[in-house]
């Protein structure tokens, strides 16, 4: 290693970081990686889900180790209009389920906890505690920072793990739950059956701000659950502002964060669904394109992952463009009537929708049709620069 502490340094043990070591763990072991993570754990306090379909046969392999919820039986949606049951498998992570087995797999000095990166540079990271640790290769993924450069809106959850004393009698998962009040935006409740007695309900809203009110949200999971008859003990709490990306200058955002010679992965490099905010596809396969390219010197895998992040923003226009109809066209109270629309289509279709895959007739199919928003509100939403993904002043 010439003197260097490590091959490739990652900061940030979130989804992509961890996925990166882990990765590289199984497929590059000759490699020395030193993942760091700012906080007691890596993963924090998330929990990602997918669907089966969203990952590669490769990516798939790569998600092995982790321990996670599994339902083969589909998942449900529920609208004003109409119900729905869908036959594609869903599967569901913890950050402490992510957390053990990175543990349990990475190989011993490579995760590093309560390591707060206070500089870093191709040659290395820097931590606040004054510790240099020296890489050939450095890759960012500290997640996304609100941005001048980037616009659209956002979406803002909060997340309850319930434990009942009776079996609750939801048998699969209820992915949009839309039959609720709504409250400034698209609005819907998610609901995952971890077992028999045991619930993960989310209250999730997609609005112009990035407001997250706790107590609001706290109370309207408490209403939802009584009216269900769910009443119990809540093991675990999250919350999440996530944004929802539908235009601004891509390179312009690249230049702002850009350390010369550092590579930058996930959300920090904009490795996201721009209208769903998932991360976890492009986060495996983020990380397995970083594994063929292991030996890269720092400024080659910089440019290698800046090329790939530009494609993906390229590849995923459309959603972008569907996002801003979203915020744009429709009064927030009506935003629903998009998804409800969305889930009348074929299968197949929402399938390659959330694994950002649409084919051009997937396009046309979801834009014909006798349209859930006013025409020209969705004509004018696209003529029309959504706010900045920044913090309130």
């Amino acid at each position: 290693m010439n003197g260097r502490d490590c091959d490739i340094a990652i900061a940030g043990g979130g989804l992509a970081g961890g996925l990166i070591a882990l990765a590289l763990a199984r497929l590059r072991p000759d490699v020395s990686v030193r993942l760091l993570e700012a906080g007691t754990v890596p993963g924090g306090n998330h929990r990602w889900s997918w669907f089966a379909s969203d990952l590669s046969p490769a990516a798939r392999d790569l998600m092995n180790p982790f321990r996670k919820s599994r339902w083969e039986g589909g998942y449900d949606v529920r609208f004003p209009a109409h119900e729905r049951h869908l036959a594609t498998s869903y599967r569901s992570l913890t950050s402490l389920d992510f957390a053990y087995a990175l543990q349990r797999e990475l190989a011993p000095g490579t995760l590093r906890v309560n390591a707060v990166v206070a500089t870093l540079d191709a040659g290395g990271v820097t931590l606040e505690s004054g510790v240099r640790i020296t890489a050939r290769t450095v890759i960012d993924c500290r997640g996304f920072t609100p941005t001048a450069h980037l616009s659209g809106g956002w979406q803002v959850f909060m997340g309850r793990h319930l434990r009942m004393a009776e079996m609750h009698g939801v048998h699969r998962p209820i992915i949009m739950d839309a039959r609720v009040a709504q409250h400034g935006g698209y609005r819907f409740l998610y609901v995952l059956p971890t077992g028999t007695n045991e619930l993960f309900l989310e209250d999730t809203y997609y609005q112009d701000g990035p407001l997250l009110d706790r107590g609001a949200l706290s109370a309207r999971l408490d209403e939802y659950a009584r009216a269900h008859g769910w009443v119990g003990e809540t093991i675990s709490s999250e919350t999440g502002v996530l944004p929802v990306i539908t235009g601004g200058d891509f390179g312009a955002w690249q230049a702002s964060q850009r350390v010369p010679g550092v590579g930058m992965a996930g959300a920090k490099g904009g490795f996201v669904h721009p209208l769903t905010s998932y991360t976890l596809p492009f986060a495996a396969q983020t990380a397995l394109a970083i594994v063929a390219g292991a030996d890269l010197p720092g400024e080659e895998m910089s440019a290698m992952l800046e090329d790939r992040a530009r494609a993906h923003w390229r590849a995923t226009r459309f959603y972008r463009q569907l996002g801003g109809m979203l915020f744009g066209a429709a009064k927030p109270e009506e935003r629903y009537r998009v998804f409800q629309r969305f889930y009348r289509l074929p299968e197949p279709l929402i399938e390659r929708f959330y694994a950002a895959r649409s084919t051009r007739a997937d396009r046309m199919r979801i834009l014909c049709g006798k349209p859930p928003v006013p025409i020209a509100g969705a004509l004018r939403a696209l003529a029309t620069s959504r706010p900045a993904l920044q913090e309130p002043a």
